[in-house]
């Protein structure tokens, strides 16, 4: 399935349910955490590529940051993720790859929202150096958690 942005999903909710909403809105599921491969969409077509177990060990928290920030899952919307996820804090030198191969990218199809999404999480945390454990957090109501987090009640983008 072609990678789209994400749809709204209600702040009340409970991370977890969230997350849930997020995975079927978007096509994905969790048992593509585990998988050898996944599959990366680039202008529609499907490309599979290597699951490594650096990217096993953080796609379920960058997964949470998409429901939390509101960003997409297209292009533009992973590059926006990408430039939160450096300035919002990243832990391991894989995110750090990772994200500013996406940033990088992002300059070339979205230059200023993926500027205005690095601006956006000044003085933001992200969950890969919150330090909570995942089980703990998924249980938080979106919006509680965003505000912990010190990212705006509504996330980053408006809903539709």
């Amino acid at each position: 399935m072609p990678l789209q942005r994400v749809t709204h999903v209600p702040s009340d909710l409970p991370l977890g349910e969230g997350r849930d909403r997020y995975l079927e809105q978007n096509g994905f599921s969790m048992a593509e955490y585990s998988s050898p491969t996944f599959a990366f969409y680039i202008f529609g077509r499907a490309v599979r590529l290597p699951n490594p177990p650096a990217r096993r060990r953080v796609v379920a928290l960058h997964d949470l940051h998409h429901v939390l920030t509101g960003y997409g899952t297209d292009l533009a919307g992973e590059a926006e993720i990408g430039a939160w996820e450096l300035r919002a804090g990243c832990n391991t030198p894989f995110l750090w790859m990772i994200n500013l191969t996406a940033v990088v990218g992002g300059l070339f199809v979205a230059p200023l929202r993926t500027l205005r999404a690095f601006r956006a999480a000044k003085g933001q945390r992200s969950l890969y150096v919150d330090g909570r454990d995942a089980e703990v957090v998924l249980k938080i109501p979106i919006a509680e958690l965003r505000g912990q987090l010190g990212i705006p009640a509504g996330g980053h983008t408006a809903a539709p």
